[in-house]
């Protein structure tokens, strides 16, 4: 599986980017310093790099200049709420793969980030098939019966938490944590209607409702 490792400081968003990555089917390692990171993104079992400029001990372009001195092809990407013109450009002097400026939309983050892997050839065919469902998770294509189905990015990370926990009742909770990045809403029913979408899409018989619980890939 592609390992992320995700070099921020700030908790919040550390486990907010974990959490979606690890619903788009990635491995995460999260290091809040910059030396832990730099140890980290050196032991040699990382495919991709997050990292924040503001951290302590070692910023973000102490550490990727360093980085690079040791692996010039690990790609990194750049996250951090400096948007200046003068921080863009010494971040990718020091050797950025690329960089984002907070705060951003984790699908353009996710889109990034596939990005990059190819850009790399990292990114290896990375399939998952449940009876007659097949998703090619890094290619993000979807199929019924070896027909292409279209799926949104939302859709598709919600049919892979399915796919790769079959016979498993997933609640609302887990799934707005894994797929959204969210705190449980009560009133929210944006699972629901997601499921609806799936069921439409995929194949109703596939989804079972559980009552009370949440639902359960069959």
């Amino acid at each position: 599986m592609t390992r992320i490792l995700i070099i921020e400081d700030e908790p919040h968003i550390a486990a907010f980017i974990s959490r979606g990555l690890r619903g788009a089917g990635y491995d995460t390692v999260t290091a809040d310093d910059g030396v832990e990171g730099l140890e980290a993104a050196l032991a040699g079992d990382i495919d991709l790099v997050l990292l924040d400029v503001g951290l302590p001990s070692m910023d973000g372009f102490e550490v990727l200049r360093e980085l690079r001195a040791r692996d010039a092809s690990l790609p990194v990407i750049m996250l951090t709420a400096r948007s200046s013109t003068r921080d863009t450009v010494e971040g990718l002097d020091a050797g950025a793969s690329d960089y984002m400026a907070k705060p951003f939309t984790f699908d353009e983050l996710l889109a990034r980030v596939r990005s990059r892997l190819r850009d790399s050839g990292t990114s290896t065919s990375v399939v998952v098939t449940q009876g007659d469902v097949t998703l090619d998770v890094l290619a993000r294509r979807a199929s019924v019966a070896g027909t292409d189905v279209e799926l949104s990015a939302r859709e598709f990370a919600l049919a892979e938490q399915f796919l790769r926990n079959p016979g498993t009742v997933l609640s609302r909770e887990v799934l707005l944590s894994r797929v959204w990045g969210l705190d449980f809403d009560p009133g929210s029913n944006v699972v629901d209607v997601y499921v609806r979408y799936l069921r439409g899409k995929l194949g109703s018989h596939h989804i079972a409702t559980v009552r009370g619980s949440g639902y359960r890939w069959e």
